[in-house]
């Protein structure tokens, strides 16, 4: 990997909050399908560079880390792609904390998840997916690439 995403963001802390994965409830989501952690080991506000050594070691090779009471991280082998898990697993925070809101939610089944991960849960899906708004952010904001 060689990008990382990370923010405070409102359904990411919330989430976070609940200290648990994400069910495989929508198709954006299983693009996280076994393919994400919690990092179980806030310490408070990092000042000490092995914090980022202990998310390391418990991310290991999956694509995102659920922050508990802090809010997401994800990787990539690009900014896009890691710029866009972290777009999609916060979206993907938000319906499940709509959707259980609303009532009892219905998982997607284990092997139509696992085959959905296939497809959209790759490097090159995330870089894909992330295009649309690259192109719309250079023609909105020519002046943030001088």
């Amino acid at each position: 990997m060689v990008a990382a995403a990370h923010a405070h963001s409102l359904y990411g802390k919330s989430w976070s909050t609940l200290g648990r994965l994400l069910d495989p409830l929508t198709q954006d989501a299983c693009a996280f399908y076994e393919d994400h952690v919690v990092f179980e080991d806030y310490s408070g506000i990092v000042e000490e560079t092995s914090e980022g050594d202990r998310i390391a070691r418990a991310l290991g090779t999956k694509k995102a880390a659920i922050l508990r009471n802090h809010g997401l991280l994800t990787v990539g082998h690009s900014v896009d792609e890691a710029a866009w898990w972290f777009i999609t697993m916060d979206r993907s925070c938000q319906a499940q904390l709509l959707a259980e809101a609303a009532g009892e939610p219905r998982r997607i089944p284990h092997e139509t998840a696992k085959h959905t991960y296939a497809l959209v849960g790759s490097s090159l899906a995330g870089w894909f997916q992330f295009q649309p708004l690259y192109q719309r952010i250079s023609r909105e904001h020519p002046d943030l690439f001088e």
